[in-house]
């Protein structure tokens, strides 16, 4: 079982890196083999829009996203950890799902199979997140963009772990539970 973590934010070893560090132990402690990709240390453009991937679904940008691709399409599992920024995901983390849209293009424009033979087990995704805010649609977008994104990879949506109210670099230790969700969550999404 391979389970790759990508941590998003621009703040490395802030909330959200906690959080996912903690899953990845989880998975880790079920014999899951892991990773985790600090997007920080990739360089990875934003989509052009040049709608050049609906030729040959693949992306004309070589990047970071190259590796990430192949990381994409080989993981058994995958954690997506973002910020939220004025009610959305981080800008990192969004131009990573924009730029999936070589994958998405490759499906649906070009009707080409993401995999020659269906993985198995079946793939999924559990997206962690951490607001500074309150509100009832403090997550509500970036939950929609993550299924949709999980969707295009072929991966279930398996669940999120939403944390409002946690904004100074390292709050979320203080959280009376998330620390114990988080590892709980990579536990489970590992089996």
């Amino acid at each position: 079982m391979k389970v790759l973590g990508i941590s998003t934010s621009p703040r490395v070893r802030g909330n959200t890196d906690i959080l996912l560090s903690e899953a990845l132990r989880g998975a880790k402690s079920q014999g899951a083999k892991i990773e985790k990709i600090i997007l920080k240390n990739l360089r990875v453009s934003p989509c052009l829009e040049c709608d050049r991937c609906f030729r040959k679904g693949e992306c004309i940008i070589k990047d970071g996203m190259q590796t990430l691709y192949r990381k994409f399409l080989t993981a058994d599992r995958i954690i997506f950890a973002s910020p939220i920024y004025f009610m959305a995901h981080c800008a990192q983390a969004k131009m990573v799902i924009d730029r999936c849209q070589a994958l998405w293009a490759r499906k649906h424009v070009l009707q080409k199979p993401l995999f020659e033979k269906k993985p198995h087990p079946p793939r999924k995704g559990l997206f962690i997140s951490v607001g500074g805010r309150k509100g009832k649609k403090l997550f509500s977008g970036a939950k929609i963009t993550m299924k949709y994104f999980f969707k295009v990879l072929e991966m279930k949506y398996d669940g999120d772990l939403l944390y409002e109210q946690i904004d100074e670099k390292g709050a979320i230790l203080n959280h009376p539970t998330a620390m114990k969700e988080v590892f709980k969550a990579g536990q489970e999404l590992a089996k």
